[in-house]
Formats: C-alpha cells, structure tokens, sequence
C-alpha cells in the first residue's frame, strides 16, 4: 500500500488543466463555427433523408426488427416524446433514438461510405431526427424549453446529417477502426454526440465535452460481423450507437464535464489502449465532402461491397437465359475484386446459419441472383425459397474471389472510390464466358443523376405496405419539393409519418 501510495502522490495533475486534444477541439469548432453552404451537399441530403425514412419503414416488415422496438415499458407514452416513423410510438429521445437508428441500419439498405473504414452515415439519423423532434413537441407544448426553446426544420435536420456523414466520413478517410476490431459504429457515436450536442444548445467546450465522452465509451467489437459469431447485433448496433450519443450529450447538458486527452492520454488514452499507439490521420478538413460523395444502396439490399458483383450477376443471369442455360449449368465462378471486400464479406466455405451470415456473404448474395435473377431482403430469411435452395448452397461454394491490387487502389482513390467488381463464368461444358465487369454502382456519385428514379421508386415502394395510396403521393410529392418539406416543422413532418395500430405489430 506504501507503494501505491507513493505511485499515487507522483501522478500527473488532472486532465482538466491540461488542452483537449486537437482532434476534439475541430471536431467542436466544425460543429459550432461552419456554415454549409453547398446546394449540392443539402440536395444530396434530401434524397438521403427521404431514403433512409425508407428503410426504416421497411425494415418493419421483419418481426426480428420489430421485436426490440417500443418502449422499454410496454405502454408508455412520453409527453411531447419522439415519435417513431410507421408507429403509434411517442418515447423519450433516448429510446427513440435506438428506435429509429435501429429501423434504419435493419436491412443494410441505407446509404454507406467507403474508406479506409466504411460504414454508413445516415445512420445518425436516428439521434438527429429524435433530439429534433422531441425538442420541437417539447418546445411547442411550453412545458420546459429545451434547446434555448428552438423550433427544428427539415432544413436543420438536413445540416446536422451534412454535418454527422462529414465527421464520420472524414476520419474514416484513413483510419481503420476494423483492423483493431473495433466496429465502425464507433464514429456515428461520435458523429452523433457533436451534433447532437449543437442542438441541444451546448456550448463549443460542452460539446468538446460530450465527444470526449463518446471516445471514452466502451466500443463495440466487430466480432458480431464476423464468422462464426455473426448475429443481428449487427443490425442493431447502429442503434445503440445513437441512443448512446443522445445519452452522452444529454448527461454533458446536465453539467458533466469531459476528459480532455481521451485520445492521446499515454497508456491509458483512446490512441494507446484501443489504436495500437497510431494517432489518427487526416485527409481533409471537415466540409460539405462525405454528403456530396456519398454512396446510396439503390438496386439491392446487400452489402456495399457486393453492389457491383451483384449487378454483374444479374447482367450474367440475363446472358445465361439468353442462351438457353441457367445458373445450374455453372461449373465455377471468379470474382476479381478489392481487399476491402475479401475481408468483410468473402465467406465462400463458412455455414450460412442466419439472415446476417446470408446478407454479408458475397457468395451467397451473387448465387441467389445467379439462380433467380433477383436478390431481395427475404432471400435472407430462414427458411425463404434462396435460403434452402440447395443450388444456392452449391452454387456459392464454387465463386471464389480473387484480389485485383488495381481495384484496391481505385476503391481508395480520392478522386475514383469505385467499389469494383468482376465476375468470369465457366460453364460445366467448358465454355468460359466473357467477364463481366461493373466499377461503380448505380448510387455511386457518378451515376448520381442516373439512381434519382431508382432513389424515388425505392422509397415510395417502401412506404406503400405502411400507408394509403393517397398518403404514399402525398409524402412522395412532399419529397420532390425541397422549399415546402425543409421549411416544414420537424413534428409535422414526422406526423405524417405515425402509423396507428400497425399491422406489423398486431402479433407481438
């Protein structure tokens, strides 16, 4: 004990005599001090806003989704509280946040970026549009005035998303939290928690506050993306990520203070016990760059790398009939694709026990299209038509993915971030048909304009289970007019979204 307290006598004076880490300190400023200006960024940002209100609806339809949604006491309704879109739910903006951030990432569906870490940006929405909502009803209803009272619009809502996908983006640029085994929902827990924080009317320094505490957080592992421990927390991580942000900035608002060096402490910092000792690197400063480069999932609801080997499958499965043949007269497949890829989702071999082995498996992905010509959120399904096809299973064990250094390099160009794939086909009667090749998806920006269509099919195909034909057109009309939906109350627009006694909830 006389060793100890010696050790204790000779410890550095307390981290709050001491500067915050630089990186805190622009991550705080960004928040506080840019204005958006980019027509382009908030543009992007309606169409993202609008699709990931779409997922979300259709995630829904899936009971393991809805089976952790509500209050946590059943029946309980907060006054003023966030309301959950394609509900009755009114929660408090903690639990709304895991609500809504949980419906978005379901389905993997919502927008993504890719970097030296990926992910997907949109996923903040669950903390943004519950804080909005919430200080809006609670504003309006004059019991207390949070937020200095404030009245959030679409228009808000869409600059604190510029400002989450640019936090995350950016320090996934070229930092790998994957290669420590950490999961990327650690950065919309910090992307969340700066934004959140700004609404909420913290201060610059309580904001730096509230992001330290995000770092501090224990993060989550990816293992549950990973065989042979792949489960649905990976659908749900997001989730927790914003409940936690919204938790964290709110314990901020109530006078906790942060820890300064949260990154650099030695030995005990984020840097030392969590980044093998590497500071973080940037590319770029904080702007308007991830919102106007970001990725959307526009054809299929699969994995992000997988886009364009699905889409070559589908180009394949066309050829295949075309001939007269079919996936059943496949001897072998090889995808030529990026490292990225091989690492997250190249499971040729492993057992496809769940719908989250299937949805992040190039294999399966790639023969069920082969197979049916399609690939939808039900092919994951236990049970589906795809899960217990035993051409699929037979199928997927004969692609087999191969590395191209020059796809590597174009994903991680700057000026490309093409997610590269090529499938080659050898038939069992020796025919080996000509690759087929597909660089860029179609929601990658470089076939923005071309998606558009696609973007707005998708989201009126996933409201029309949830809504009338006469509601579906008019939230569809609404999306197309950015004037009249960003100057629209955060409440009110989330109203039109309340769905009462919903058939996907009559059975829990």
């Amino acid at each position: 004990m006389a060793s100890l307290q010696s050790a204790s006598s000779a410890a550095p004076s307390p981290a709050s005599h001491k500067g915050y880490d630089p990186e805190i300190v622009d991550i705080a400023d960004y928040v506080h001090n840019k204005t958006i200006d980019s027509e382009l960024a908030f543009d992007t940002a309606r169409w993202v806003f609008l699709d990931t209100l779409g997922c979300g609806l259709e995630a829904l339809r899936f009971k393991e989704c809805t089976k952790l949604l509500g209050p946590i006491v059943p029946g309980t309704v907060v006054p003023s509280g966030t309301k959950v879109p394609g509900t009755d739910f009114q929660l408090d903006p903690v639990n709304g946040a895991f609500n809504i951030g949980a419906m978005i990432r379901w389905l993997d569906y919502n927008d993504c970026w890719l970097a030296a870490e990926w992910g997907h940006p949109s996923d903040n929405l669950g903390a943004i549009l519950a804080v909005a909502d919430w200080a809006t009803r609670t504003n309006k209803a004059g019991q207390r005035k949070v937020a200095g009272g404030k009245i959030f619009t679409v228009r808000d809502v869409l600059e604190a998303m510029i400002k989450a996908h640019e936090i995350q983006g950016c320090l996934a640029l070229l930092n790998s939290y994957n290669k420590v085994g950490l999961d990327h929902v650690v950065l919309v827990k910090v992307a969340s928690t700066a934004v959140v924080s700004k609404m909420l009317g913290l201060s610059e320094k309580q904001t730096a506050d509230a992001v330290t505490q995000a770092w501090v957080d224990g993060q989550s592992l990816r293992t549950y993306r990973h065989s042979p421990n792949t489960m649905s927390r990976k659908s749900w991580a997001a989730g927790d990520a914003c409940q936690r942000a919204v938790n964290l900035a709110l314990k901020v608002l109530k006078g906790e203070s942060g820890i300064p060096t949260v990154l650099s402490a030695p030995t005990w910092g984020f840097y030392d016990v969590l980044f093998k000792g590497k500071k973080f690197e940037f590319q770029r400063p904080y702007g308007s760059y991830v919102m106007e480069n970001v990725l959307f999932k526009v054809s299929y609801p699969a994995e992000f790398h997988s886009q364009t080997a699905v889409e070559a499958s589908e180009k394949i499965h066309a050829q295949l009939k075309a001939m007269g043949k079919s996936a059943a007269d496949i001897k072998a497949v090889t995808c030529r694709t990026h490292e990225a890829c091989i690492r997250i989702i190249d499971k040729q071999f492993k057992p496809m026990d769940n719908f989250a082995d299937r949805d992040h498996c190039i294999q399966y992905m790639c023969a069920v299209m082969l197979v049916f010509g399609r690939l939808t959120a039900g092919d994951y399904v236990d049970g589906s038509e795809a899960a217990t096809s035993e051409l699929v299973e037979s199928l997927r064990k004969r692609i087999k993915c191969v590395e191209d250094p020059q796809f590597t390099a174009d994903y991680h160009d700057p000026a490309l971030r093409t997610i590269s794939n090529g499938l080659t086909v050898e038939l069992n009667d020796g025919t080996v048909l000509p690759e087929v090749v597909v660089e860029a998806p179609l929601g990658h920006r470089l076939r923005r304009d071309e998606a558009k269509p696609h973007i707005l099919a998708k989201y009126k195909r996933h409201l029309e289970p949830h809504f009338s034909a006469d509601k579906v057109r008019q939230l569809v009309e609404l999306g197309q007019d950015p004037k009249r939906l960003e100057s629209m109350a955060v409440d009110e627009y989330v109203d039109l979204y309340v769905c009462k006694d919903s058939q996907f909830f009559k059975e829990q």
